[in-house]
């Protein structure tokens, strides 16, 4: 029994289902549903357009461009799954309304939004959205204003998108942040007959003191890694230094043409002053003659 009861919910359910989403049944199913009442309308309409034939012609026919699509009602009900377009299309008087809805890509600016993110720092990120009406039965009979609507979900899914970050996140990960979104407005716009082709985060504000902030922090850690790269450098340098030096002591000769070439370097800049390097010997002998003159 329980068992039956749930097939008849599923059943009443996968039932309203249809009739909710199902809102553009064929020409056929509405033939049958406009009653006798609305065929003897139709006919009249005909009638009445045959007679004021060819003036009724120049109101019955209706141009709708290239980027466009026409969705006629009949009676009040769609009169075709799909739109009608581009070209002309027949519309009989008094018994048939018809919307237009143009396929182009809409471009949707969204205003700063002040955001609080993860990290308890308040900022205003604005973006734009970029979509178009792939479905134009769906853009008419499912949503109010399309384009109101679009606009509204993508600041809220703006906000609750970025409020879910970081700052740093936010600044570094915005490809990533703006994939997201544009999935969710897709997902959330599709029985809107919306197509959300790109999305983009086009800047971030913070406010002026984290922005000091962030550049003493910055600069900081800058110079931290200038002295560290300086260290290392000056450790290298000595380490060379140190095995320059035991290559030179192996060899006298390997010394002397280091002092020449040093001095062909320092006379090619031309300078008026040369310096001429001695050996350390030579001076320590000097220093021990001078000794022993004085000892004399």
């Amino acid at each position: 029994m329980p068992s039956s009861l749930d097939s008849i919910h599923f059943k009443c359910q996968c039932s309203l289902m249809d009739n909710n989403y199902n809102l553009s049944p064929s020409i056929d199913a509405h033939s049958k549903t406009i009653g006798a009442c609305g065929w003897f309308l139709v006919c009249l309409s005909f009638l009445l357009m045959l007679i004021t034939f060819p003036f009724s012609v120049w109101m019955c026919l209706k141009v709708v461009k290239e980027y466009e699509r026409a969705v006629v009602f009949r009676l009040g009900r769609i009169q075709a799954k799909k739109a009608k377009g581009p070209g002309l299309i027949l519309v009989l008087p008094c018994v048939d309304v018809f919307v237009k809805v143009d396929l182009r890509t809409v471009t949707c600016n969204i205003p700063p939004q002040e955001i609080l993110t993860r990290d308890s720092v308040t900022t205003q990120v604005d973006g734009v959205v970029y979509y178009r009406i792939h479905s134009a039965v769906s853009a008419v009979a499912n949503v109010s204003d399309v384009h109101q609507a679009t606009f509204l979900l993508a600041q809220t899914t703006l906000r609750n998108v970025l409020g879910t970050q970081t700052l740093s996140q936010i600044l570094a990960g915005r490809e990533v942040i703006a994939h997201s979104i544009q999935t969710l407005l897709d997902d959330a716009t599709e029985l809107w007959g919306i197509q959300v082709a790109r999305v983009e985060i086009k800047d971030v504000r913070i406010p002026l003191q984290l922005q000091r902030s962030m550049a003493a922090e910055a600069e900081a850690t800058r110079e931290a890694r200038a002295k560290v790269l300086a260290a290392e450098g000056e450790m290298n340098a000595s380490k060379s230094l140190k095995s320059a030096s035991m290559v030179l002591s192996e060899s006298p000769i390997a010394l002397q043409l280091r002092y020449l070439q040093t001095l062909a370097t320092v006379a090619t800049e031309k300078n008026s002053t040369i310096v001429f390097p001695l050996p350390m010997n030579i001076l320590e002998g000097i220093g021990y003659i001078s000794n022993d003159n004085k000892k004399i």
